[in-house]
C-alpha cells in the first residue's frame, strides 16, 4: 500500500520599503474564494517548477506590482517552515526577502490593492494581517540594522 505524502507548499514574499521608508503591503481582496481575503499580506506568491525562491520572488512582484526590480536589490530575511494551517497534514515552507528604495509612484497593482504603512504603524493594523506577513514583519522590525526611517 502506498501513502500520498501530504503536499507542501512553498512560498516566496518580500517586505518591500519605499524610498520614504514606508511598508507596501497587499490588502487581498475580500473575496471568499483565495486564501485571507480581505487581509493585510505581503506582495509574493507560490513557487513554480524548479524555480529557485529567489526567481519567485522577482517573478512574482513584477507581475504584482508591474515594476521589475532584479534579483540582487533582494536581501535575504528569513525562512519558516512548518505545518501547513491552511492543508489538513500539509507542511510549507515561505522564504521572506526585503527590497528598499521602491519608487511607489511608479506601480501598479495587479492583484489585491495597495496598503501603505509606517514600520510604527504596523502594530496598529495586527489583526488584519496574514499569518506569513506577521510572522515576516515580525523579524523585519525587531532587525535593527534594516534602516526603514
Amino acid at each position: 500500500m502506498t501513502v500520498a505524502k501530504a503536499p507542501c507548499r512553498a512560498i516566496a514574499a518580500a517586505v518591500i520599503v519605499d524610498k520614504r521608508g514606508r511598508l507596501l503591503l497587499q490588502k487581498s481582496d475580500d473575496v471568499a474564494t483565495i486564501l485571507y481575503p480581505g487581509k493585510i499580506g505581503l506582495f509574493g506568491g507560490h513557487r513554480e517548477g524548479d524555480e529557485t525562491a529567489l526567481d519567485c520572488v522577482v517573478r512574482e512582484i513584477h507581475e504584482e506590482l508591474s515594476y521589475f526590480i532584479p534579483a540582487e536589490r533582494f536581501k535575504f530575511l528569513a525562512t519558516r517552515e512548518g505545518a501547513d494551517s491552511e492543508v489538513i497534514g500539509g507542511t510549507m515552507r515561505a522564504d521572506f526577502f526585503v527590497v528598499q528604495d521602491v519608487p511607489t509612484e511608479t506601480l501598479i497593482i495587479t492583484e489585491g490593492t495597495l496598503f501603505i504603512s509606517s514600520p510604527r504603524g504596523v502594530k496598529e493594523i495586527d489583526d488584519k494581517l496574514t499569518p506569513t506577513a506577521r510572522f515576516a514583519l515580525g523579524v523585519f522590525l525587531r532587525d535593527e540594522s534594516w534602516s526603514t526611517g
